[in-house]
């Protein structure tokens, strides 16, 4: 075989290729030259136009026949922002910890993985890798155009390991295992921009879009569930596109996400923001984004050996938990039964994103127990 590769090392290398999302290049060839040696045979395409491209996939396979294990994941990151107290792409260790962007969220987890394969001899099965440049943002040309590429070949993985952070307190205390579906709207409101003064020749927006906003504001969604939390609708900004002190608006904007869970779906949501606004803002308009729909991976064998692995190399149980934001998971549940876990998540998209080495090559050992387990 050839020489195991060191998860921190390997981490830190691909820290220091700069990928805010969508992402491409050097990243990716950097992951190829860890993969190949390992025996992947790996399949890499670059798509798409911006704002939502060029992003590039990368899809690594090796062996063949069932078990068929997946690993997915993504080297975009978000923008570093201004006041890291170190270069955000040099991917130093300070203290003990591993700092840099996507330190935390997810290419320590990435490297952890492929440092695990690199310790495995596969005898049978299937392991592969879906890696995207696009999970930060969109996602137009991410994980869809992977599912895409899977079909079109009829490959197909019988479970998936997202190496997104889940835990909270400490390694392995949590798994996701569903996530809550993600839905962003605005609500536009025409008006008749004019002076303050002369306000019987102007339409004022503002007054019709606070209705629309309390009448909102004012809907029960649901209470939850045994697995989720309750959907939960926060606004996130409004705005005019004029701010002067003595100018009527021409007109109107609220933004809004909702967050939601198994007993809504996306599109009936979109309806009842559109109802409401019809009714307080006559002449408004919804624009919609649905992220993704929410999902449950019921049990079976992932649960069992992910939380195997976990307590083996940690001694604690792990909660199994729903709550948080999105995933990629949103798409890959088309595929077959996922469930995300990783590093302890306190300083994603965060300035100084950090992780601790030792949990480095704790989860790389947690990923190996996993392999091993699943493909016997």
């Amino acid at each position: 075989m050839p020489p195991e590769i060191d998860p921190v090392a390997f981490a830190s290398e691909l820290i220091a290729c700069p990928s805010v999302t969508p992402a491409s290049g050097a990243v990716f060839d950097t992951l190829e030259r860890a993969l190949a040696p390992l025996g992947f045979e790996v399949h890499r395409w670059v798509m798409g136009e911006a704002p939502d491209g060029p992003t590039e996939n990368m899809v690594a396979i090796r062996g063949s026949g069932g078990p068929h294990f997946g690993f997915a994941g993504h080297l975009d990151v978000v923008p570093p922002g201004d006041g890291w107290s170190v270069d955000p792409f040099a991917g130093q260790i300070v203290d003990g910890a591993l700092v840099g962007r996507g330190a935390n969220d997810m290419k320590s987890a990435i490297a952890a993985y492929v440092a695990a394969l690199s310790r495995i001899e596969q005898a049978a099965g299937t392991l592969s890798l879906l890696i995207t440049g696009d999970e930060e943002g969109y996602a137009v040309y991410g994980t869809p155009r992977i599912i895409d590429w899977l079909n079109e070949r009829g490959i197909r993985p019988d479970m998936i390991l997202i190496g997104e952070p889940t835990s909270v307190d400490r390694l392995g205390d949590t798994v996701k295992i569903g996530r809550r579906g993600s839905v962003n709207m605005w609500i536009d409101v025409p008006g008749v921009q004019g002076h303050v003064a002369y306000p019987h020749r102007t339409t004022n927006p503002i007054p019709p879009l606070a209705r629309v906003v309390a009448a909102l504001e004012a809907v029960h969604l649901d209470d939850g569930t045994d697995t989720f939390p309750p959907s939960n609708l926060e606004f996130t900004g409004i705005d005019t596109p004029t701010h002067a002190s003595n100018v009527i608006p021409g007109s109107a904007t609220a933004q809004l996400n909702i967050r939601f869970n198994n007993l809504q779906r996306g599109a009936d949501l979109v309806k009842m923001v559109e109802e409401i606004a019809a009714r307080e803002a006559p002449g408004s308009e919804v624009r919609a984004r649905i992220s993704g729909e929410a999902f449950l991976t019921p049990p079976g064998l992932l649960y069992d050996v992910i939380v195997a692995a976990i307590e083996e190399e940690t001694g604690q149980k792990p909660e199994l938990s729903t709550s948080g934001g999105t995933s990629d998971g949103r798409f890959l549940i088309q595929l077959c039964p996922v469930v995300d876990f990783g590093l302890p998540n306190a300083t994603m998209h965060k300035l100084d994103e950090v992780a601790a080495v030792e949990d480095i090559r704790a989860l790389s050992r947690i990923y190996e127990r996993v392999v091993r387990k699943v493909l016997g």
